[in-house]
């Protein structure tokens, strides 16, 4: 059987492979880009300025997509651009086939 394989869902629960563009949470709310620093600074959170931890190897690379750089049980998620919401879970479904 061939599986078609898509960056726009997760292989595992986590997520920690997943490679796909989405750029918004749950809420809809827009994700910081992961090398800006505003509205939050992630240099305060030294993991998350680690190349080694974005699954293209470079957090520019990881543009404002939702990601999982701390292993993170809830899945992706990404710093967001509202000033009073720090992080959020994106909707990222599970491959199937």
């Amino acid at each position: 059987m061939f599986v078609l394989y898509t960056t726009e869902c997760k292989i595992t629960p986590e997520g920690r492979e997943y490679i796909g563009t989405v750029h918004t949470t749950v809420n809809g709310t827009v994700c910081q880009a992961w090398s800006s620093k505003t509205p939050w600074d992630p240099r305060q959170y030294n993991l998350f300025t680690r190349n080694e931890n974005f699954p293209e190897g470079s957090v520019k690379a990881a543009k404002n997509y939702c990601r999982n750089p701390d292993n993170s049980t809830g899945g992706p998620w990404c710093f967001t651009m509202d000033p009073t919401v720090r992080r959020a879970y994106c909707d990222i479904p599970m491959c199937t086939g």
